[in-house]
């Protein structure tokens, strides 16, 4: 597993809240990682091009994981002798609810909301302030490189089911 902070060793020092940050809310762990529209995610209307939110969810879940302690990179190339994996996206159901538009400044939140043998069930919002613009409900799998389901490890268990909220 890596460093709770981003792999890139100065990075992290220079740029501390590049990957987003884990904050409580509601008795909950939320990552919230801010991102901000540029011109190249509208579409020829103006507003953002559906895709797009696709793309920042799934760097919402990507830093969520690097600042849980693991990394991409050290799934695919475990120290340690693990078998190399990586999270495939096996569901998503999302909504569109709200435009977005060019400068503004959003934030991608993501919450993990069960844990399974091999899966995660996360639930995605992207939000403008206190608007809420689009959801996802995102089922995520560990596989092998051969496309086999993986057990998640106890240590990644255990980051994970950390941050599900307790009824």
């Amino acid at each position: 597993m890596a460093d709770a902070g981003v792999s890139s060793g100065a990075a992290s020092s220079e740029w501390p809240d590049l990957a987003g940050r884990i904050v409580e809310a509601d008795g909950e762990r939320v990552h919230v990682l801010p991102v901000r529209v540029y011109f190249e995610d509208t579409d020829f209307s103006g507003l953002v091009y559906h895709a797009t939110y696709l793309r920042w969810c799934e760097r919402g879940r990507s830093d969520f994981l690097r600042l849980l302690g693991v990394d991409h990179r050290g799934l695919i190339a475990p120290e340690g002798g693990h078998e190399p994996a990586a999270f495939v996206i096996r569901r998503m159901e999302i909504d569109f609810l709200k435009p977005a538009r060019i400068d503004e400044v959003l934030e991608v939140h993501t919450r993990c909301r069960e844990v399974g043998a091999a899966t995660l069930t996360l639930d995605q919002t992207i939000r403008r302030g206190d608007v809420v613009l689009f959801t996802a409900r995102v089922l995520a799998v560990l596989v092998s490189m051969a496309g086999k389901p993986l057990r998640l490890a106890p240590a990644l268990r255990q980051a994970f089911a950390a941050s599900i909220p307790r009824p």
